[in-house]
């Protein structure tokens, strides 16, 4: 075939319409309709990527021919009814496709009460250490003394000594843009003007000066960067004041729930670009809402603050995260350099800065580092541990002394993920359990609604209950027989949660054997963690005067169930505090105080990083955690106390 043919030579296309909405969109045939879907638009769930491991991009063939790859996600009766996994079914010809409703990503949206307020943490921890006010970007009115033939200093270098009668600055300086209005803006406003100052690095800058007082106008914002969670708080930069907050789940996810997965996506042509668009357009949604709710203008938003985990803050800022997922594991920057926030496409005052929270190394991000100096571990004189359970958890142990820090590639169980019927917690999610006699269960959704799935906290409760009933045996394996509610679905057991006739979805909510295992996997992994890193300095857990747990859900979980399942360790009930989303409360004390910022960049320094693979015997720990709640009960003294005393009655 000749070039001019074969350039003439079109691909074949095929109309897919998606239902219920109606929207079209051409592909190529061989298109894949979750590519088909987000080319439409369609933001449909897809935790694993698109590697058909996760089975919740499911969609259903009203019309037309479609290659469907084989899959044993999907039951008998699914297949039945055309269910086929979005993934791994590529189109064939014209194809009308039905989108239910569970499998649409509906968190798109920002979040609003109650939901919203689990990710929030309006309250700030109580040991969280005092900071002096001060923060990384000011606003001074400034009454500068006219120049006179006695005072013949140049406009900059007067505006520059009277700033430094107000704010430390022994280096300053001032961008060319702002200098070329400075003459005619400080006469024209007769010498009285309001200047904004940020701190970058070890330079003061002169970021904006305008005519008058506008000093009470200085706004700032903190954002927490999560995995499955962005959250975004408003501030007031003079009072130090939390005006609002919003909370959105992270637009990412429509390209794998797991960092590894969009790493992987990072790497292909223009998905780093997708990535970085996504979570910006999250923070703007999010600024924008708030700055109209509470009346503000965005100019008056002078600093950005954010906080996230090595990956996410790589993401952020458009750096190529590929090194950090190959050994040996060096990301591009763990401490990026304070920037323009418009250079990231955030859209506040083009001038505004955008501060980075330093990473510790590795795969421990500013997240943790945010969460040690909101918890003020770093100031204790006790041994205190922090554990932020997520998709990638983070573990710290330390006090002013020392402090070291470990990732536990958990995986997003107890996000909802790679458990069937799992689900965030926001409305409808059951996320407190507890089974009765008889085997009857009494749950508590989020928003006390008819339930749409279980998140992690329900998860926890359940597998704690399941295994004290006696349904589940110590490896996590459902007995078969042991009530009506264990079932055989396909040759895999399942344990019926709530029957289709009590659920929102009109389907059975369950746990299955499959789902089991990822869940015993997941605390496997937080719980070995703690104890290598035990382990590598000589530390017994009774050393451990205070022991954080911070996470999305951190404020719901039930203490006694965590320890029952093994996924921490077994301390005094009155040493276990929840705190809630310590990333984003670190984040506006590094906001609201520049000695703060100093803290946070000295503990990113101080933390020492602990590779667990590095460990000779971490896989061996994982395997022995892999049991309710330990292989060595000598671990768990109150499981197996309590265990004595039911057996004594």
């Amino acid at each position: 075939m000749s070039d001019k043919a074969a350039a003439g030579k079109r691909e074949p296309t095929a109309t897919v319409t998606f239902l219920p909405d109606g929207e079209k969109v051409a592909v190529a045939v061989g298109t894949a309709l979750l590519q088909a879907a987000h080319a439409a638009g369609m933001d449909l769930v897809s935790p694993c990527g698109g590697d058909g491991l996760c089975g919740k991009c499911r969609v259903i063939v009203r019309r037309g021919n479609v290659a469907a790859a084989a899959t044993t996600l999907l039951t008998r009766e699914e297949i039945r009814k055309g269910y086929v996994l979005a993934c791994q079914t590529r189109v064939i010809e014209e194809v009308g496709v039905e989108i239910p409703q569970e499998s649409t990503i509906e968190a798109a949206q920002i979040l609003i009460d109650p939901d919203a307020q689990r990710f929030r943490a309006l309250h700030p921890v109580a040991e969280a250490i005092p900071v002096r006010r001060g923060a990384l970007a000011r606003k001074t009115y400034l009454e500068l003394p006219p120049p006179t033939l006695d005072d013949g200093l140049a406009d900059q270098a007067r505006l520059f000594r009277e700033i430094r009668r107000h704010r430390s600055a022994p280096i300053m300086q001032m961008g060319l843009k702002v200098l070329r209005t400075l003459p005619k803006l400080l006469r024209h406003s007769a010498w009285k003007v309001t200047v904004t100052t940020g701190l970058r690095g070890g330079t003061v800058e002169v970021l904006q000066v305008e005519p008058g007082n506008t000093a009470e106008h200085n706004l700032g914002i903190a954002v927490d960067v999560g995995t499955s969670t962005v959250v975004t708080h408003l501030m007031d930069l003079n009072s130090s004041e939390r005006l609002d907050a919003e909370a959105m789940y992270n637009s990412q996810r429509a390209w794998g729930d797991e960092v590894t997965r969009r790493i992987l996506h990072a790497g292909t042509p223009g998905g780093l670009d997708q990535l970085q668009h996504a979570v910006v357009s999250d923070i703007n949604t999010m600024v924008s809402a708030l700055v109209a709710r509470n009346n503000v203008n965005l100019s008056e938003i002078t600093s950005v603050i954010f906080a996230g985990n090595t990956v996410m803050t790589h993401l952020l800022l458009g750096l190529d995260p590929a090194s950090i997922h190959k050994s040996p594991y060096v990301s591009t920057s763990v401490a990026p350099p304070p920037i323009r926030a418009v250079e990231v496409g955030i859209q506040v005052n083009p001038r505004a800065l955008l501060y980075a929270i330093p990473c510790i190394g590795g795969w421990v991000g500013g997240d943790v580092t945010a969460g040690l100096l909101a918890v003020g571990l770093g100031q204790s004189e006790s041994v205190q541990m922090l554990i932020d359970i997520g998709t990638n958890g983070e573990i710290a142990v330390g006090n002013r002394d020392w402090m070291i820090a470990c990732s536990a590639s958990a995986g997003p169980a107890f996000e909802g993920s790679g458990v069937r019927h799992g689900m965030k917690a926001m409305r409808g999610a059951i996320e407190r359990v507890v089974i009765h006699s008889g085997g009857h269960v009494a749950y508590r959704t989020v928003g006390n609604v008819r339930p749409r799935g279980i998140c992690g906290s329900g998860l926890i409760d359940l597998v704690a209950e399941l295994h004290r009933v006696g349904y589940i045996d110590r490896s996590g394996n459902l007995v078969a027989g042991s009530c009506e509610r264990v079932r055989d679905n396909d040759g895999m057991l399942e344990f019926v949660l709530v029957p289709a006739a009590r659920s929102a979805t009109g389907h059975d909510i369950v746990i299955s054997q499959a789902d089991l295992a990822n869940l015993m996997s997941a605390k496997a992994a937080i719980y070995a963690g703690t104890q290598v890193l035990a382990k590598a300095i000589g530390l017994d857990f009774g050393q451990v005067e205070r022991l954080y747990i911070a996470g999305g859900f951190g404020n719901y979980l039930d203490r006694e169930k965590a320890i029952a399942i093994g996924l921490i360790p077994d301390l005094p009930l009155d040493r276990i505090r929840f705190v809630g989303n310590t990333s984003v409360m670190g984040a506006c004390m590094a906001l609201l105080a520049e000695d703060a910022w100093h803290q946070v960049e000295r503990i990113a320094e101080a933390v020492t990083y602990y590779d667990l693979v590095s460990y000779p015997n971490y896989y061996d720990e994982f395997m022995a955690a892999k049991f309710i709640p330990h292989t060595d009960l000598n671990r768990f003294q109150s499981i197996r106390q309590s265990q004595k005393q039911e057996v004594h009655v």
